[in-house]
């Protein structure tokens, strides 16, 4: 492969909504990662920064100085994460990520905040991405008149970013990241969304190239989608994959599971409901039916007896993507590597980031004492992954 791949993991994982905290979290973290994984040579970061740390960041010289200090540690932020908006590790988070919405004109110049932040901070010669969301939370989905004024907004956005690059040559685009259970939580939406409000809206090639998808790995786990049809469905559709994030789900066959072994395993199982954030459970029963829960705690409500049974859940839990099993659950790793498999022959998508940011809410035997150590674990086994299927 000619094209030089971006790796990274998302900060989002570090508590810190201003940019003190953002500075020392790289410091205490990234540096450390980077010590452990790459220590010769400069590593890749999403960087994460909350509307709060970005609107610091744009006041005097503290955009040129946090450029020179990143590039005197060899961090290069080629990703963003601009989903969560504000503090993404307040005890309670679950639907406040989902705002603001995109028919907000907030998310709207928080997203070009980001863009102009991060077109300073990247070396020359590099594209840029920003993951967003998906428009809202679903519930109660959006109106035609919302819908309408999201697109109208991203298509402002498509005119800033399109500046941008004519004025600089700096190209910067923003990923849609479908998430279970909000307006847009499949492929099959953002091609919806792209046909029905996005294009029309505004010039289709500028469209196109400014606004991709962020395809999360664990999301589409969730959604039960097979990686290479949803990734397939995206290219036959002209949307393109504008990076990856790498990430895996919890995930329970339990008709695989032996009759006496259920009550333990959903045991095992309900000790992942925790209350910080959304964890959007799926379940689909032996006849191929499946039903979205809000919530793994909506989900674990509906067993009336574990032994029997059969069906298979997949649970939106970021969980640390060396693991394939732990206990009698299983991870949806083999997902990540089908995805990556297809991904690698797209020309255009150069960006993968790991994005594992429940390390602090993990049951007690999958916790590490060393948080950067696990990063840089996922890490390596991410670019062992790459490297082998590249050499296939």
């Amino acid at each position: 492969m000619s094209r030089s791949l971006q790796l990274g993991y998302c900060t989002n994982v570090h508590a810190g909504p201003d940019l003190q905290s953002t500075k020392h979290n790289l410091e205490k973290y990234a540096l450390d990662v980077k010590r452990r994984f790459s220590p010769d040579a400069p590593m890749g970061v999403g960087l994460w920064l909350a509307a709060p740390a970005a609107s610091q960041l744009l006041e005097g010289s503290a955009l040129s100085d946090f450029s020179n200090w990143l590039a005197a540690n060899g961090l290069i932020p080629f990703t963003f994460n601009g989903f969560p908006y504000s503090d993404f590790h307040q005890d309670v988070v679950k639907l406040d990520v989902y705002r603001p919405t995109w028919w907000d004109e907030h998310r709207l110049q928080y997203t070009k905040n980001l863009a102009a932040i991060q077109h300073v901070l990247l070396p020359d010669g590099l594209e840029g991405s920003i993951s967003t969301m998906p428009i809202s939370w679903g519930k109660p989905g959006p109106t035609d008149e919302q819908w309408n004024k999201s697109a109208e907004h991203m298509q402002d956005l498509v005119e800033y970013l399109h500046r941008l690059e004519s004025e600089t040559g700096r190209l910067i685009y923003v990923c849609i990241e479908p998430e279970p259970g909000c307006a847009l939580d499949t492929g099959d939406d953002i091609c919806r969304f792209f046909d029905t409000h996005l294009l029309p809206a505004g010039d289709e090639e500028k469209t196109r190239r400014h606004i991709r998808v962020c395809h999360d790995v664990c999301h589409s786990g969730v959604m039960f989608e097979p990686q290479h049809e949803v990734v397939e469905l995206y290219r036959k559709a002209g949307i393109r994959i504008g990076k990856v994030q790498v990430s895996s789900a919890v995930w329970v066959p339990f008709k695989e599971i032996a009759a006496e072994d259920r009550v333990s395993a959903l045991k095992q199982l309900s000790d992942f409901n925790e209350i910080k954030y959304m964890h959007q459970t799926s379940i689909r029963d032996s006849d191929g039916k499946t039903k979205l829960y809000d919530d793994l705690g909506d989900a674990l409500a509906t067993v009336e007896n574990p032994e029997s049974l059969e069906s298979t859940w997949s649970v939106h839990f970021h969980v640390p993507i060396f693991l394939e099993s732990f206990g009698h659950l299983q991870s949806t790793q083999s997902q990540v590597l089908e995805c990556l498999e297809c991904c690698l022959s797209d020309e255009h998508l150069t960006h993968f980031e790991v994005e594992t940011y429940a390390w602090n809410v993990l049951p007690n035997e999958l916790q590490t004492d060393d948080l950067a150590e696990g990063i840089a674990r996922e890490m390596t086994w991410f670019q062992g992954q790459l490297a082998a299927l590249q050499q296939s």
